[in-house]
């Protein structure tokens, strides 16, 4: 059963077809990657799918809910995008990991200081000035951000880009454990070919506006991709 049925979806952006019918199933805790060329689509897609922009044509059903019928804010928690820019606000690492737990009026300081390890950065830079950060561990600070809403989603759009070589494995690792444990859903736009193969349960190829092909991992065809 879907856990997300995406049909027919259609976006124009700056008076062009961006999204030209996307048809996607998402299954309850796997990880999809998707792939194909730059300006295909897959972060229109993603933006879509947790509201930042709207749809203006098709559906989008989450947990046999349409996106729309599902208040802002609580899908936003639920579906978290994790950016490719990743924008800081001022405060400490802990302060901008822990912002949307002040938001709801509690926070666990264990389950913050846990996001923060998980993303692959030390806990020694809870305390660091998160805006004075490099860019690769800005995104990690982003990707703890999102963990900490323990969202049923993540929409990660180039998770690792900027990050440190020696770092990428870990913070992958530690995607696919949270999403094994918890059982989360994982939609993750990469560019890397292997990476979508140590990552990804099945990989989506979206080209050209159109997702093209489906595939479990091992069963998936290259060719053409890009």
């Amino acid at each position: 059963m879907s856990f997300i049925k995406i049909n027919d979806a259609k976006k124009n952006l700056d008076g062009k077809r961006i999204l030209k019918g996307i048809n996607l199933d998402i299954k309850k805790g796997e990880i999809i990657a998707l792939v194909g060329p730059s300006g295909s689509g897959k972060s229109t897609l993603l933006r879509c799918m947790n509201r930042l922009i709207d749809l203006d044509y098709g559906t989008i059903i989450f947990n046999k809910k349409n996106i729309f019928d599902v208040p802002t804010v609580e899908l936003r928690r639920d579906m978290v995008f994790v950016h490719q820019e990743s924008v800081m606000l001022k405060g400490s690492v802990f302060d901008n990991v822990s912002y949307a737990q002040k938001l709801m009026g509690e926070v666990d300081k264990n389950h913050v200081l846990k996001c923060i390890t998980d993303s692959g950065l030390p806990i020694e830079f809870s305390e660091k000035n998160a805006e004075k950060l490099s860019g690769g561990e800005k995104k990690r600070v982003a990707l703890a951000r999102a963990l900490s809403l323990k969202p049923s989603v993540l929409l990660l759009d180039e998770p690792t880009n900027g990050v440190d070589p020696k770092n990428i494995e870990t913070v992958e690792k530690n995607i696919i454990d949270f999403s094994k444990n918890l059982g989360f859903t994982v939609l993750w736009v990469t560019h890397y070919i292997e990476q979508a193969k140590r990552v990804s349960d099945r990989i989506a190829n979206l080209k050209d506006g159109i997702v093209r092909d489906v595939q479990k991992t091992k069963d998936f065809k290259w060719e053409g991709a890009y």
